[in-house]
C-alpha cells in the first residue's frame, strides 16, 4: 500500500512537471536543444580535429562595471575564459568527450597551476555536489590534457612552465591590439624565456600551435 502511494505521488509530480514544460516552451527547448547542440558541435570538432576556442571578454559579466578603479576591470577579464574551463571539466564535458580540446584565448597563463590545484581542493572537499560519475579523475588531470593558453607578456607563466603542461603553452604577440608585445616581441621573448631550454621555447612559439592545429609547416 506504501509502495503503491509513493508510486502515486511520483506519476502525479511526472505529470505536472510536464504539463509546465508545455506551458514553458523556452525552458523546454534548452533542455532539449542545448544537449542536442553541444552533440553536434562538439562532434564536428572533434571530427574536423579542431579545438573550441573561446577569447576573453565573450562573457556575459565582461561589462567592465567593476568596483574601484577603471584599470581594476582590466584584471577580471580573464575570469570569463576560467569559468569557461570550469565548466567544461567540472561538468563531465571532457569526460564524455576525451577528443575534444579546448583553447583559453589571451587569458595569460600564471594563474593555471593555481587554478588547477583549486579545482582539485574543490573537487576533493565537495565532490558531491556532482552527480555521481562526472568525473573519473582529478579534474586537473582534464585541465592538462585538454585545455591550451593563450599568452603574451606572461613572465610568470615562464616560470610555473613545470607545474603545468608545457606542451598546452600557446605564445602569441597580439598584433595589432593594444596589449601586443609588438614591435618589442623578440627582445620580451628573448627575456621571459632565458630560463627554457631551445627545445622548450620552440614547442612555446612554434611546434604546440603546429601539432595542436595541425598546421602544414616546417
Amino acid at each position: 500500500m506504501g509502495f503503491r502511494r509513493s508510486l502515486q505521488r511520483v506519476l502525479a509530480v511526472t505529470r505536472k512537471e510536464f504539463r509546465q514544460l508545455a506551458r514553458d516552451r523556452l525552458t523546454l527547448g534548452f533542455i532539449v536543444g542545448i544537449p542536442a547542440l553541444q552533440l553536434v558541435l562538439f562532434g564536428y570538432a572533434i571530427d574536423l580535429g579542431l579545438p573550441l576556442s573561446f577569447h576573453i571578454l565573450t562573457s556575459q559579466q565582461d561589462t567592465f562595471k567593476v568596483r574601484g578603479p577603471k584599470l581594476n576591470a582590466f584584471m577580471s577579464i580573464i575570469r570569463g575564459c576560467q569559468d569557461l574551463v570550469g565548466t567544461f571539466v567540472l561538468g563531465g564535458v571532457f569526460e564524455r568527450h576525451p577528443r575534444l580540446r579546448l583553447v583559453c584565448v589571451e587569458a595569460d597563463a600564471g594563474w593555471v597551476p593555481h587554478f588547477m590545484y583549486r579545482m582539485d581542493h574543490a573537487y576533493d572537499r565537495h565532490r558531491y555536489w556532482l552527480p555521481s560519475g562526472t568525473l573519473t579523475r582529478m579534474p586537473s588531470e582534464y585541465f592538462r590534457e585538454h585545455v591550451y593558453t593563450t599568452f603574451q607578456d606572461d613572465w610568470v607563466a615562464f616560470q610555473v612552465k613545470d607545474l603545468c603542461n608545457i606542451r598546452r603553452l600557446l605564445w602569441a604577440n597580439d598584433y595589432p591590439h593594444s596589449d601586443a608585445t609588438w614591435p618589442w616581441s623578440r627582445n620580451i621573448l628573448a627575456e621571459q624565456a632565458r630560463g627554457l631550454t631551445e627545445e622548450q621555447r620552440r614547442w612555446l612559439v612554434h611546434d604546440n600551435v603546429k601539432e595542436l592545429y595541425k598546421l602544414p609547416v616546417g
